[in-house]
């Protein structure tokens, strides 16, 4: 008990040092956007701390410079980064998860999440002093398509309408997805759900989740979760798998037809 009152002490001097309207239990709230504009500057221990509690936990998903990895936005460049204030925002994302974006809640005591919080504000101070060699993908530079010409590639050229519709699966997808994570999932899926019916030599049709498939071998889930598998030289099969057809599109995009298309995609919200 008596580490995690230190470490709490320590973050909030380091804070007060550099961040004079950082709230403190006997200083009244001031202008959060005017507090969270300054760098907030954190004892080398602390980051040190912080950075080993970030790769243990962290750095799979969002990189082991808090700049972004292959599931997790760039933390450098976040709004709620930007606007957190003595790891009050950051720490209950910690605490609680996101988990309707694959983040799930972490159990970890208020010194780890003191170290997390140091490490990934002195990451975000790093990066906004760099000269260029910017990581991240705003929104904003996935803008510059024409809206019109994307609904007419989908409606049309891409084929994208034959399985998709803006006011169905598609409703709300820019709102779910922004930026880079959007134009990530458009131009392949890598969680599309690949489906697979399979005739028996009995004539018995069998359909369900395709969870394996090779030269040799066909694996599906049926609707109660249970596995089954035989080999392809003793069955018929016809598998509907809408990752591929996103692929098969990557040979046939212009530049333009990418702009395009995700302008469109954008505006379904």
């Amino acid at each position: 008990m008596l580490a995690v009152i230190a470490a709490g002490a320590s973050l909030a001097l380091a804070q007060q040092s550099t961040n004079p309207t950082v709230q403190t239990p006997s200083q009244p709230r001031q202008n959060t956007a005017a507090a969270s504009s300054a760098p907030q500057g954190y004892p080398p221990d602390l980051v040190a701390n912080g950075r080993s509690q970030f790769q243990q936990n962290c750095a799979f998903c969002h990189g082991r410079g808090a700049g972004g990895g292959e599931t997790g936005p760039d933390l450098t460049r976040s709004e709620l980064v930007a606007t957190d204030v003595g790891g009050k925002k950051i720490g209950e994302v910690i605490r609680n998860g996101r988990v309707d974006k694959g983040m799930p809640p972490f159990n970890l005591s208020e010194m780890e999440i003191a170290g997390l919080v140091a490490f990934i504000h002195d990451q975000k101070t790093k990066a906004e002093t760099q000269k260029g060699g910017r990581k991240g993908v705003d929104p904003e530079d996935l803008q510059s398509g024409n809206v019109e010409a994307g609904k007419q590639y989908f409606n049309g050229a891409g084929g994208c309408a034959s399985c998709h519709s803006p006011t169905g699966d598609l409703a709300g997808v820019a709102s779910r997805h922004k930026g880079l994570r959007l134009e990530q999932r458009m131009l392949y899926p890598r969680d599309a759900v690949s489906k697979v019916k399979v005739t028996l030599p009995s004539g018995q049709t069998m359909a369900g989740q395709l969870v394996f498939r090779d030269e040799f071998t066909i694996g599906m889930k049926d609707e109660t979760g249970q596995y089954h598998s035989w080999p392809t030289s003793k069955i018929k099969y016809e598998v509907d798998a809408p990752a591929e057809a996103h692929a098969e599109l990557l040979a046939k995009y212009t530049d333009a037809d990418i702009h395009n298309l995700m302008a469109y995609l954008q505006t379904l919200r």
